[in-house]
C-alpha cells in the first residue's frame, strides 16, 4: 500500500434523493447522506464524523435507523447489486454489524427501508417490476417473510412499522395504502381500499392503530385500522405582502438540471412530471412527522403546516405555517422558495424540527419561536450554510487565505473557508457557471458563464463583476501562479490575459477539439493544455506558440498537470490510463484498473499524487509512481470526480464532483519525504470594499447618530410627561386613599362599640348558664345517693345466696365424685373383658387378612397380564387409524390451499373487474360533461374574443402607465435593498462577539473536561498509593513481629546463656549445657531463618527487582572483595587449627608422662583404691593432682570433635561462599554462621 494518506475532515453538501435523508442521532447530532458517506454532524459544536460507504458503492438510495439509535441501515448498489449494511451507531468509530448481500428472490434495488420498534426485524422494499415487501430477522440474515405488493409496476414510496407492533406494517404508493401483518411466516393484507384510489406520496403513525397519508393533490387522510375516518384537503394561502411585492418582477422558469436521483428521485421527478401539467396549484405532500401534539406535513413548495389534535374530537386542525424564506442572494427571489420539502424529522425534545429539500438544502426551525409567533407564518432558517443543488463544475483555492471558491450549474457562485469550515460569499446568476478561478491574493475571481466571461472582485459581503469579456461558454479558466496573468479557454482556443492591464495579451491556437484542461508550470513561463482531441501541448507564453506536443488520437484527455521542476507533464484521460509525458513523447504509463481518470493533482513538494475517477473515488499514491497496484483508494463522492486541488502548504486536498458535494482532506506522507511548509506569514484578514459603499456607510451612520438624538430628545420628553401623569394620579391615589381611610376608621369605631355590647351581653348568659349548670348538678347527686343504696342492699341480699348456692354444690360435688369413682371400676372390669374378646377377633381377622392379600395379589398379576396384551393390541389399531387420519388431513390441506388460491386470484379478477367497470362508468360520465361544458366554453371563447379585442386597447394605455411606475418602484428597491445591507452588516459585530463567547465556552468546557480527567487520574493515584501504604503497613507489621521474636529468642539465649555460666567449674555439665544449646540455637535457627530467608528474599526480590538490577554490578564487585576477606579468614583459622593441633599433641605427651607418674606413684603407695572416693569427695573444693588428668581424658575427646565440627564448618562456609558468587542476595548468611565459631572458641578457651 502507498505510503501517502488521505483523512476526510469536512464536507459541504447534500443528497436530497436519498430516501429518509435526515435523521436525528441524539439532540445535537443530526445524520445525512454527502457525496458517499452519512455524516454525524453535531450542530453546537459544528464537528462531522463520517460513515463511509461499501466499496465500489455506485451510491446510497435509502437510510433508516433503529427507533432505539443504536443502528443505521443504508441501501446501496454495488457494481450493479443491491447491498444493505447495518452500522452499529454506539461504536466509536462506528463499525459494520451486518451485509445483507445474497438475496434468493430477484431484486434490482432497495428503496424503501424500515427498522421495527425492538430493532430486531427490517423491512425492505424493491423497486418495480417486483415489487417485493421483505420482512428481515437482520441479525441472523434470515428472511422471515416475503410478499409482492404491487403487480402493476406502481411506484412504492414508503414502508413502515407500527411503532407498538413488530407485526403490522404500512406501505403507501401510487394508488396503494395497505395494512399488512406478519403472522405464520407470511404477510398478509388486513384491509381492503375503498373509493377512488389515491396516489400515496407520504404516511406516519399518529398512535397504535391511526396513520396520516398525504397524496399528491393535496389531500390528507386519517385511518384507523384501516378504515378512512377523516379527510381534509391543504388551502393554498395567496403569498404575503412582501412576496407580493417581490412578485412583481416576472417570474422565470428554473432551467437548473438536476443531477440523476437515485432512490425516492424517480418517484420524486415522476410525481413532479405528471403533476406539473394537470394540478399546477395543488399542493404535493412529499414528506410528515408526527410529534406528542400532532404532525407535521409539507404543503407544496416552500410551505410545512403543523396539525394539532382537537381536544374534543379524534380528528386534527391547522395550527400553525413555517415557509422557507426567500433568499436575497438569489438571482430571482420569488424562485428560492419554490423548493419541495422531502423530509422531514423531530428532534427526540421535539425542539427542534429539521426538514431536506429538493435544492439540496437543509432547514431548521425551533418549535417554541413557531409557538410564539402564531398570528404570522414562522420561518424555517440554514442548518448549516447554503449548498450547492447540482453538479459542481469549478474548484480553486489560493494562497493568501484558507478560501476556497466553486461554482455550479444551479447557477451560484461560493466562497468557503476550509479553515473556519463556513461560507464566505456565495451569490446567484441568470446563467449557469462552468469553470472558476480563485486569484493567489484572494481578493479576485474569474468565472466562466454561459455567455461572458467574468473578473469579480469579493467584497466584503458582495460578489461584484467589475470586468466582462465576450467569451461564451468558457469551460475552463486558470490565474497563473503569481497570479499577474490567467487563461481562458473558448472552445479549441486559449485566451491570455493581463490581470493588471486586463487585456488579451495572446491567443494560443492548435487544438482541433474542445479544451479540457490547462495548467501553468511554477515560474509562470509556459502553460499546458489538453483537450478531447488526444493532444497535450507545451505552449511558450514569451512566443506564444507550442514547444512540445503529444498526439494520441484514441484517447480524450480529461485533466493534465506538471511536476513542480516542470520537466514532466501527468495527464489523464478516456483509455484508462495515467501518462507520464516529456519532451513529447509518453515516457511512461500506469493503468488505472478498469476505472477511468477524470482529475489529477500533484503536491508542491513533488512526493504525493491524487487521482479522481469516475466512480467518485480518490486514489492517493507517491511518485515517483509505483510499478504495481500501490495506491490507496478513498471512498469520496457518489458521482464522477470534476476537479481536484491542493492548498499552497500541501495540508489540505479539495475534492467536487458531479454531486453536488465539496470535501476537504487531511494529507500527509508516512514516510515523511514531503516537505513540511510552515508559513512564515498568517492568513492574509484584509477585505475588498468599495469607497461609495464606505461612503453611503458614514452617511447612513451619520443620519442614524441623528436619528439617535432625535429619539433621545423624544424620549426624554416623553418622559417629562408620562413623570407629570403619573405624579397627577398619584396625587389623586393618595386623596382616595386618605378618605378610603378616614371611614375605614370610623367604620372600626362602631364595631369596637358593638363588639363591646356584645361582650357585656355575652357575660350575662354565661353567669346564668352556670347557675343552671349547679343546680342540676345538686340535683343529679341527690338522685344518684338514693339509687346507690338501695342498690347497696341488693348487693348484700345477693351475697347470701351465693353463700348458700356454694355449700350445695359443694355437697353436690363430693356426692358426685363417690358414684364415679364406683362407676370406673365398674366399667373397667367390662371393658378389660371386651378388649380380650377383641384381641383374640382381632388375630383371626390378620389370618383372614394375609390370606386375602395372596389370593389378590395372585389375581392383581393375571389381571395386569391380560391388560397389557389388550393395551398393545388397541395401541396397534389406533396407530393405524391416526396414520390414515394424518394422511387424509394432509391431503384436505394440500386441497384447501389450491382452492384458497384459487378463490383467492378470482376474488381479486372480481375486485379489478367491478374497479374497471367503475372506472370506464366514470370516465364515460366525465367525458359526456366534457362534451357539453366545452361546447358552452366554444360559445363563451367566442363572445370574449370580441370583448378582449375592445378591452386590447384599454390595457396598453395601462400598461404604459404601470411601466413607469415600475421603474419608480424599482428605484424605490433599490434604496430600501441598500438600507437592509447597512442594517445587516451593523449585526455583523454583535454576531461576531457572540461567536468569540461561543469559542470561549467551548475552551472552557475543554478546560473542565482536562480538570475532570487530571481529577481521575490523581483519584486513582491516590488509591495506589494507599494500597502501597497499605501493603507498607503489613510489611513492617510483620518486621516488628519479626523484631519481637528475635528480642524473645535474645532473651532466652541469655536466660539459658546465665543458666549454663553456674556450671562454669563443671566441665561435663557445662559441655552438656552448652552443646544443648548449640543444637538448641545454632542448628534450629539455621534452618529456620534459611526458610524464613528464603521466603523474605523471594517477596523482597519480587519487590525490589528492578533496584537489584541497577545495583548488580556493584553488588559483584562487593562479593569478590568480600570473598577475599573470608579467603584470609579462611587461612587464619587454618593457621589457629595448626596451633590447637600441636597444642593437643603436647597436652597427649604430658598426659602419657602423667600417668606414668600416677601409676608410679599408686603402686609405691597402694592406696589407688582408698584415694579415689576420697578424690571424688574433694574435687568440687580443692584441686587435687588427680583432676588434671580425667579433665585431660575429656579434652582429647572434645578435641577430636572439636576439629571434626570445624572441618565441616568450614566446608559449609565455603559451600556458602560459592552460592554468594552466585547469587548476591545471600550475603547476610554468613554473618548470621560465624557466631557458632565463636561459641566454639570461647568453650575451646574454657575448656584450655
Amino acid at each position: 500500500m502507498s505510503t501517502v494518506v488521505a483523512q476526510s475532515l469536512h464536507v459541504f453538501g447534500l443528497r436530497s434523493h436519498v430516501s429518509n435523508n435526515v435523521f436525528f442521532f441524539d439532540e445535537q447530532i443530526i445524520i445525512f447522506p454527502s457525496g458517499n458517506h452519512c455524516v454525524k454532524y453535531n450542530v453546537d459544536q459544528k464537528w462531522q464524523k463520517f460513515i463511509p460507504g461499501s466499496d465500489k458503492s455506485q451510491g446510497m438510495l435509502a437510510l433508516a435507523i433503529s427507533p432505539n439509535r443504536r443502528y443505521l441501515a443504508i441501501s446501496e448498489t454495488v457494481q450493479d447489486k443491491p447491498v444493505i449494511t447495518i452500522y452499529e451507531l454506539s461504536a466509536i468509530p462506528c463499525r459494520k454489524r451486518k451485509i445483507l448481500n445474497n438475496f434468493d428472490f430477484p431484486v434490482q434495488k432497495f428503496i424503501c427501508i424500515a427498522f421495527s420498534p425492538d430493532s430486531k426485524y427490517l423491512l425492505t422494499q424493491t423497486s418495480p417490476p417486483e415489487s417485493n415487501l421483505v420482512y428481515w430477522l437482520w441479525e441472523k440474515q434470515k428472511v422471515m417473510a416475503i410478499v409482492r405488493i404491487d403487480t402493476q409496476n406502481n411506484a412504492v414510496y414508503q414502508v413502515s412499522f407500527n411503532p407498538q407492533d413488530n407485526t403490522q406494517i404500512c406501505v403507501t404508493g401510487n394508488g396503494m395504502f395497505k395494512l399488512l401483518r406478519f403472522a405464520e411466516g407470511t404477510l398478509k393484507q388486513t384491509n381492503f381500499q375503498r373509493g377512488e384510489p389515491q396516489n400515496y406520496l407520504a404516511h406516519t403513525w399518529v398512535s397504535d392503530d391511526k396513520i396520516i397519508a398525504g397524496t399528491d393533490t393535496g389531500r390528507l387522510f386519517l385511518f384507523e385500522s384501516g378504515d378512512q375516518r377523516w379527510e381534509t384537503s391543504i388551502v393554498v394561502k395567496e403569498p404575503t405582502s412582501e412576496t407580493k411585492n417581490l412578485g412583481m418582477i416576472q417570474e422565470s422558469e428554473s432551467l437548473i438540471e438536476f443531477p440523476a436521483a437515485s432512490s425516492p428521485v424517480p418517484s420524486y421527478e415522476q410525481v413532479m412530471m405528471t403533476s406539473s401539467h394537470s394540478q399546477l396549484s395543488l399542493p404535493q405532500v412529499f414528506a410528515i412527522a408526527a410529534y406528542s401534539k400532532g404532525f407535521a406535513c409539507s404543503a407544496g413548495p416552500g410551505r410545512v403546516l403543523l396539525f394539532e389534535k382537537m381536544e374534543d374530537k379524534e380528528f386534527y386542525r391547522e395550527s400553525r405555517e413555517i415557509r422557507i424564506p426567500v433568499d436575497p442572494q438569489s438571482n430571482d427571489p420569488s424562485q428560492s422558495d419554490k423548493q419541495d420539502v422531502l423530509c422531514m424529522c423531530f428532534s427526540p425534545s421535539e425542539e427542534t424540527l429539521i426538514a431536506s429539500t429538493s435544492k439540496s438544502q437543509l432547514y431548521s426551525v425551533t418549535m417554541s419561536l413557531t409557538e410564539i409567533s402564531k398570528g404570522e407564518p414562522a420561518h424555517f432558517e440554514y442548518l448549516m450554510y447554503p449548498l450547492h443543488s447540482a453538479s459542481i463544475t469549478g474548484l480553486d483555492t489560493c494562497i493568501r487565505k484558507p478560501l476556497i471558491a466553486t461554482c455550479s450549474i444551479d447557477r451560484s457562485v461560493r466562497i468557503w473557508n476550509y479553515e473556519s469550515n463556513s461560507l464566505e460569499l456565495f451569490k446567484e446568476y441568470q446563467e449557469e457557471a462552468y469553470t472558476i478561478s480563485l486569484h493567489p491574493s484572494g481578493h479576485y475571481i474569474v468565472v466562466g458563464f454561459a455567455d461572458k466571461l467574468r473578473i469579480m472582485n469579493l467584497l466584503i459581503d458582495d460578489i461584484r463583476s467589475f470586468k466582462e469579456y465576450s467569451v461564451r461558454g468558457c469551460k475552463e479558466c486558470s490565474f497563473s501562479n503569481g497570479g499577474h496573468l490567467f487563461a481562458a479557454v473558448n472552445g479549441n482556443v486559449i485566451h491570455i490575459f493581463s490581470t493588471t492591464s486586463l487585456e488579451n495579451i495572446s491567443n494560443l491556437k492548435g487544438h482541433t477539439g474542445k479544451i479540457r484542461s490547462v495548467a501553468w508550470n511554477t515560474d509562470d513561463s509556459k502553460l499546458i493544455s489538453c483537450g478531447t482531441d488526444g493532444a497535450v501541448y507545451e505552449w511558450s507564453l514569451s512566443t506564444g506558440k507550442r514547444e512540445t506536443e503529444c498526439v494520441l488520437k484514441s484517447c480524450s484527455y480529461n485533466c493534465v498537470t506538471i511536476s513542480p521542476d516542470g520537466k514532466i507533464i501527468f495527464a489523464v484521460g478516456s483509455d484508462q490510463t495515467l501518462k507520464e509525458i516529456a519532451d513529447s513523447s509518453v515516457i511512461r504509463e500506469m493503468s488505472a484498473f478498469d476505472v477511468i481518470y477524470t482529475a489529477i493533482v500533484i503536491s508542491h513538494s513533488g512526493r504525493m499524487m491524487f487521482v479522481g475517477t469516475s466512480l467518485g473515488t480518490i486514489r492517493a499514491m507517491k511518485y515517483p509512481l509505483p510499478l504495481q497496484k500501490e495506491f490507496n483508494e478513498y471512498q469520496a463522492h457518489a458521482g464522477p470526480v470534476t476537479k481536484m486541488s491542493l492548498t499552497f502548504d500541501d495540508q489540505f486536498l479539495l475534492s467536487v464532483a458531479e454531486d453536488g458535494c465539496l470535501f476537504t482532506w487531511k494529507v500527509f506522507d508516512k514516510d515523511g519525504r514531503g516537505i513540511k511548509r510552515e508559513r512564515e506569514v498568517g492568513f492574509a484578514e484584509e477585505v475588498l470594499v468599495t469607497k461609495t459603499d464606505m461612503e453611503e456607510k458614514a452617511q447612513v451612520m451619520l443620519e442614524l447618530k441623528t436619528r439617535v438624538e432625535e429619539l433621545k430628545m423624544e424620549n426624554e420628553y416623553q418622559l417629562r410627561l408620562k413623570d407629570m401623569n403619573y405624579s397627577e394620579k398619584i396625587k389623586e391615589l393618595t386623596d382616595k386613599f386618605l378618605q378610603e381611610m378616614e371611614s375605614l376608621k370610623t367604620k372600626n369605631q362602631v364595631l369596637k362599640t358593638e363588639k363591646e355590647k356584645q361582650d357585656v351581653l355575652h357575660r350575662e348568659c354565661m353567669d346564668d348558664l352556670l347557675d343552671k349548670q349547679s343546680r342540676e348538678l345538686q340535683d343529679l347527686e341527690c338522685c344518684n345517693n338514693q339509687k346507690l343504696l338501695l342498690e347497696y342492699e341488693k348487693y348484700q341480699e345477693l351475697q347470701l345466696k351465693s353463700q348458700r348456692m356454694q355449700e350445695e354444690y359443694e355437697k353436690q360435688l363430693r356426692d358426685n365424685d363417690e358414684t364415679k369413682s364406683q362407676a370406673l371400676e365398674e366399667l373397667t372390669e367390662f371393658y378389660e373383658a371386651k378388649l380380650q374378646e377383641k384381641t383374640t377377633l382381632l388375630e383371626e381377622a390378620q389370618e383372614d387378612v394375609r390370606q386375602q392379600l395372596r389370593e389378590f395379589e395372585e389375581t392383581k398379576k393375571q389381571i395386569e397380564e391380560d391388560e397389557d396384551r389388550e393395551i398393545q393390541d388397541i395401541k396397534t389399531k389406533y396407530e393405524k387409524k391416526l396414520r390414515d387420519e394424518k394422511e387424509a388431513n394432509l391431503r384436505l390441506k394440500g386441497e384447501t390451499g389450491i382452492m384458497r388460491k384459487k378463490f383467492s386470484s378470482l376474488q381479486k379478477e372480481i375486485e379489478e373487474r367491478t374497479n374497471d367497470i367503475e372506472l370506464l362508468k366514470g370516465e364515460q360520465v366525465k367525458l359526456q360533461g366534457v362534451i357539453k361544458s366545452l361546447e358552452k366554453d366554444i360559445m363563451g371563447l367566442k363572445r370574449e374574443i370580441q370583448e378582449r379585442d375592445e378591452t386590447i386597447q384599454d390595457k396598453e394605455k395601462r400598461i404604459y402607465d404601470l411601466k413607469k411606475k415600475n421603474q419608480e418602484l424599482e428605484k424605490f428597491k433599490f434604496v430600501l435593498d441598500y438600507k437592509i445591507k447597512e442594517l445587516k452588516k451593523q449585526i455583523e459585530p454583535r454576531e461576531n462577539e457572540i461567536k468569540v463567547m461561543k469559542e470561549q465556552i467551548q475552551e472552557m468546557e475543554a478546560e473542565l473536561e482536562r480538570f475532570h480527567k487530571q481529577n481521575t487520574q490523581l483519584e486513582l493515584n491516590i488509591i495506589e498509593l494507599w494500597q502501597k501504604l497499605r501493603a507498607t503497613d503489613q510489611e513492617m507489621r510483620r518486621e516488628r513481629q519479626k523484631e519481637r521474636d528475635l528480642e524473645a529468642l535474645v532473651r532466652r539465649f541469655k536466660t539459658d546463656l546465665h543458666n549454663c555460666v553456674a556450671y562454669i567449674q563443671e566441665p561435663r555439665q557445662l559441655k552438656e549445657k552448652v552443646r544443648a544449646l548449640f543444637e538448641k540455637y545454632v542448628q534450629r535457627a539455621d534452618m529456620v531463618e534459611i526458610a524464613g530467608l528464603n521466603s523474605d528474599l523471594q517477596q523482597e526480590y519480587a519487590r525490589q527487582r528492578e533496584h537489584l538490577e541497577r545495583n548488580l554490578a556493584t553488588l559483584k564487585k562487593k562479593v569478590v572483595k568480600e570473598s577475599e576477606l573470608h579467603r584470609t579468614d579462611y587461612v587464619r583459622i587454618m593457621q589457629e587449627n595448626v596451633s590447637l593441633i600441636k597444642e593437643i599433641n603436647e597436652l597427649r605427651r604430658e598426659l602419657k608422662f602423667t600417668r606414668s607418674q600416677v601409676y608410679d606413684l599408686e603402686a609405691s603407695l597402694k592406696l589407688t583404691k582408698k584415694i579415689q572416693p576420697e578424690v571424688s569427695e574433694t574435687v568440687s573444693t580443692e584441686d587435687l593432682p588427680s583432676v588434671p588428668p580425667t579433665m585431660r581424658l575429656n579434652v582429647q575427646e572434645e578435641t577430636g570433635r572439636i576439629i571434626e565440627m570445624q572441618r565441616l564448618e568450614i566446608q559449609r562456609l565455603r559451600d556458602q561462599i560459592q552460592e554468594q558468587e552466585q547469587v548476591p542476595g545471600f550475603h547476610p548468611l554468613a554473618g548470621v554462621q560465624l557466631p557458632s565459631l565463636s561459641v566454639e572458641a570461647d568453650s575451646k578457651a574454657q575448656t584450655k
